[in-house]
This record gives C-alpha cells, structure tokens and sequence, in this order.
C-alpha cells in the first residue's frame, strides 16, 4: 500500500533541501516565495520521506539482458531506452520506483535519467544547466510531480515535469531535454539486443519485482496524493499520453487508448507553428515516440504497410524508436523530437493544460 504520508508542506520542508533559515508559524509558503519560486506555492507539498529519502543513484552496475542481475525484469515491465555514444541503454522503470533519479556519466555526457511513479513521467536531461551538478530526490512534490535538488552548495528545486528550475539561485534556468523512449522490456530487448541494463545490485535493498504504491497506478484510479488544480476529466486519470510540445508553446497529448484504436501500429502527422512532428505507435510494445519526420535534407512522409511503418519516399521501414529496420534507409535514425514524453493523462493536462486532446480519426 501507499506508505507515503499526504500534508501541504511542512514547516522548513524546502529550506531542508535549500539550506535557508527554517521559517516559524505559517510561514512556509512565504518562505518558498522569498526562495524566488515561480510556481504557485500552495501546490508544493511535502511527499513524507524528506531529502535524499529516496535515494538517487549514479553510474549504476549495467549488465547483459541475459545476466541474472537483470532477472527482477519481466517482459512486461517498462523501461526508459535510450542511445548514448555507441550503447544502447535500458533503465528500468522498476528502479525508478524505488530511486526517481539515475545520474549517469557516460561518453562525455552528463544525463539523469528521472521517473516520477506519482505522475507516470519519464524524462531523461542533460546536467548542463546545473554546471554537471548530480541531481537528487528533494522529497518535495509539486502538483503531485518529483522536485528534483541539485547538488551544489547553493541548491535549487527542479520540477520534473516542468523541465527546469523554479525554486532558489537558478530559478528560471531550463533543463535541456535528451531523446529518450519508453517502451516494454521485451520490446527494448529485441529492438536491441545488445543493450545494457540497470543491474539489481544497485548497493539498496530494495524488492525491484514489487511496485510499492498499490494500485494507485491503475488508469482509472482518482487517487492522487498531494494538492492540486481540478482534475481534466476527458481522459481516466492514470491513462499514459505521449505529451508533444512545439516550438510555439503548444501541446498535443496523445493517448495510448486512442492510439491503440488506430491499430497495432501508427504513424500519426502532428504539424504547430510551422514545425511537424511524426508520432511513432506500436501496441507490442507499448511504445509512442515523437520524430523530425525527415532523414537529414529528405522530408519523409509515413504510412502503415500491414504491421509496419513504412516512409513514401524510400519504401524504408520504421521501428518506434524511429529506426529504419529495412529498406534503403536501414540503420538510419530519425532525430527525436527531444520535447515529448510519457506520462499519466492528469498530470499532463495539469502541466500543459492548453494542450489539444489527439483522438483518433
């Protein structure tokens, strides 16, 4: 069941993590203000374990999908995939229960990796932002969202969802996004064979078979377990959406029940101020992902082939994680388009709330 404990937030919660004076009476959200958050204090909660309660982790053992350390693994299981340098890596959605945050520093880059379990979000950032700072777990939430602290001697707070910092010295800074596809274990597997994967033997004890929130993350489950604004009904609450956001602002929420009424595959034309954006769907997998729909000065445009995606231009076809598999174009990658996510349809709609629904035709 559900062990975290549901309050606004409590008394010195965020000057913990921040390193402020603590304030006194009802001071808190005043406190968060003086902080320079921009983000409406009355939806920052406190999540129960405090700083570092869940602990983040860096540079993790990564093992062979055959290794008995990568046995806690069902086929059904999710995982966040990703390229990085000439690797193919795989971390788990089921460490993300337990950890929410996997710095890794790996082929010159400086990424963590975060999954927030309350929000259904996965999102993988470049450290840049935050002069390479690891990130950890502020135990804060906001709208129900991880609150992620950089590790620096003046520390801020980053709302995952909000793809930057909202609280302390480098409130305003945005994180920069890297590509990234959730996707099944079976499915990474036989996309890619050769990839690496979270290991068990993280240095925690921790039961990575068992989801430790019940049945909260059931689709049509209402429970949510911190403040915020009324919840868009249009969609069950914990269904997943692929989230798409454009240059120009705008969102376009896809969910995974209207892609699946398409069929067992799709390639859906997403087009907003001037950009265009072609959204990958594989019901084997589980899989929706957000491409350029070109392949270096070649626009392509994407049809279903019986149970493939195939481009008009060069009869290629496309895997979900936007990898040509046959054709002319074998081995070629289309560039992700690195503003796009998955996450539970409430806490979309919360974030983005001008965001069009996507139904299928």
């Amino acid at each position: 069941m559900i062990s975290r404990a549901v309050r606004l937030l409590a008394l010195g919660g965020a000057c913990a993590t921040l390193g402020c004076s603590n304030p006194t009476g009802g001071a808190a959200e005043s406190a968060l203000s003086d902080l320079g958050c921009t983000i409406p204090v009355q939806f920052i909660a406190d999540g129960g374990p405090g700083k570092d309660g869940i602990p983040a982790l860096t540079d993790p053992r990564l093992v062979a999908p055959d290794d008995p350390e990568a046995s806690y693994l069902l086929a059904g299981d999710r995982v966040i995939g990703l390229h990085v340098g000439d690797e193919h890596l795989a971390i788990p959605v089921n460490i993300g229960w337990w950890h929410e945050v996997v710095n890794l520093n790996r082929s010159g880059l400086r990424l963590a990796v975060t999954h927030c379990p309350l929000t259904g979000s996965s999102l993988v950032f470049e450290r840049g932002s935050a002069s390479n700072a690891e990130f950890g777990v502020s135990g804060l939430l906001f709208m129900n969202n991880l609150m992620l602290y950089d590790r620096t001697e003046q520390p801020s707070l980053w709302p995952q969802m909000v793809r930057g910092a909202r609280c302390g010295s480098r409130s305003g800074t945005q994180l920069p996004m890297y590509p990234s596809v959730e996707m099944t274990w079976a499915g990474w597997r036989a996309l890619h064979p050769g990839t690496r994967v979270v290991s068990r033997l993280t240095g925690y004890s921790r039961d990575y078979t068992s989801y430790p929130y019940g049945d909260y993350a059931r689709a049509d489950n209402p429970a949510l377990l911190a403040p915020m604004p009324a919840v868009d009904e249009r969609r069950r609450p914990k269904e997943r959406v692929l989230g798409v956001v454009f240059g120009d602002g705008k969102g376009v929420a896809l969910p995974f029940g209207a892609l699946d009424a398409v069929g067992p595959v799709a390639a859906i034309s997403l087009s907003s101020g001037g950009e265009s954006a072609v959204v990958f769907w594989d019901r084997a997998t589980q899989g929706a992902a957000a491409f350029v729909p070109r392949f270096e000065t070649q626009a392509l445009t994407f049809r279903v082939v019986g149970s493939s995606v195939v481009d008009e231009q060069t009869g290629s076809s496309w895997s979900v994680d936007g990898l040509a598999i046959a054709g002319p174009l074998k081995r070629a990658q289309l560039v992700a388009v690195n503003d796009a996510f998955v996450s539970y349809w409430f806490a979309w709609a919360a974030f983005y709330p001008g965001s069009v629904l996507w139904s299928a035709p």
